[in-house]
């Protein structure tokens, strides 16, 4: 009896004892406890008149998320730029196959978005190949929440990453979606070609006729769309993108920082020593693929090489997805019959 007695008084000890540590611990900050984003709200209510309450009990389900700003952080030490160690990721059997397979899908699509834009179908798949690998990773935070992070927690880009909350809530109106359900990369990019949601509002389109775009699920919207970006962003049809150049030694470094955008002309970088095969009336950038310990690859970027670049501001970027796009259409050259129609479409010459 003492016993039973002596373990009943033990065991009413230790929940005691647990009791605090067992009670509902307090609920998490969410945005709806922000002072910034009770402003944001009111303010969107002025201007687009948004119910501030509705967009409050939105962001009473939406917390700053850690990993988000672990992500968007820049690295604590400087990373050596490497294009040995980039090009790997984009240009693989995986993603040229997988390249192949979305062109030979979306055929017709890819067509109707070249002849409409002007931009090869080679370079709409290699974009969509690089972004999501063909719509196969689109990202898998809540984009809301997501911006939200960014918009209010990251004081580096806050501005930039408000006037996307504000096109995402935008967006979500006109579209009829729930912001919350809407799914995305940590910086809050869109869909299977990766659309921040004021590049969406701007650029995409419904190419699919449904009377709505949606470029999460529509494969026909994201060809349509990532032309039109294109093309609004300055492509010519018809005209080169990007060419090796050979050249006497390093070359002056003030040709690599005239930057990424073409201002250089052919005619004067012979006389620097860089060469290449183009219009020696051309203007171009001097592209350097740098790898440390490997010799440095030079390239020289027409319009169109600086016009990817309006979609990911990096010169390793452009050349993965000029480089991307010729293998696909190598490698449907290789696999299709040898007619004139399909090498007219898809070899070079």
């Amino acid at each position: 009896m003492m016993k039973n007695l002596f373990a009943l008084s033990l065991a009413t000890c230790l929940l005691a004892a647990l009791a605090p540590l067992t009670q509902a611990a307090p609920p998490a900050a969410t945005f709806a406890d922000e002072p910034e984003a009770v402003a944001f709200a009111r303010d969107l209510e002025q201007r687009h008149g948004f119910n501030a309450d509705t967009l409050l009990s939105q962001f009473a389900q939406t917390s700053p998320n850690a990993k988000v700003l672990q992500l968007i952080k820049p690295p604590t030490s400087p990373v050596q730029r490497s294009w040995e160690r980039y090009r790997p990721r984009f240009l693989n059997d995986r993603r040229i196959d997988g390249g192949v397979r979305f062109w030979q899908e979306n055929e017709g699509q890819l067509i109707k978005a070249s002849a409409l834009y002007g931009v090869p179908p080679e370079i709409i798949v290699a974009i969509i190949g690089v972004e999501t690998e063909y719509g196969r990773n689109t990202g898998g935070f809540r984009v809301l929440e997501a911006l939200a992070t960014l918009a209010f927690k990251y004081p580096p880009r806050a501005e930039f990453f408000r006037t996307e909350l504000e096109q995402f809530l935008l967006l979500a109106r006109e579209n009829g979606f729930d912001p919350l359900a809407v799914k995305g990369s940590f910086a809050g990019a869109i869909g299977i070609p990766q659309f921040m949601p004021g590049s969406q509002r701007r650029y995409a389109v419904d190419f699919d006729g449904d009377e709505r775009v949606d470029l999460a699920h529509s494969v026909d919207d994201a060809i349509g769309s990532v032309g039109r970006f294109l093309e609004q962003h300055g492509w010519q049809a018809g005209q080169p993108i990007a060419v090796a150049a050979a050249t006497n030694g390093t070359p002056d470094p003030s040709l690599i920082e005239a930057g990424i955008r073409p201002s250089l002309k052919m005619a004067d970088l012979a006389a620097k020593g860089v060469f290449a095969k183009a219009d020696p009336q051309a203007t171009v950038a001097l592209i350097d693929l740098v790898s440390p310990g490997k010799e440095t690859e030079y390239w020289l970027g027409f319009d169109n090489f600086y016009v990817i670049t309006r979609y990911n501001r990096s010169s390793f970027y452009a050349m993965s997805v000029f480089q991307l796009g010729e293998e696909i259409r190598g490698r449907l050259c290789e696999q299709l019959p040898a007619t004139a129609a399909n090498r007219e479409r898809y070899c070079r010459a």
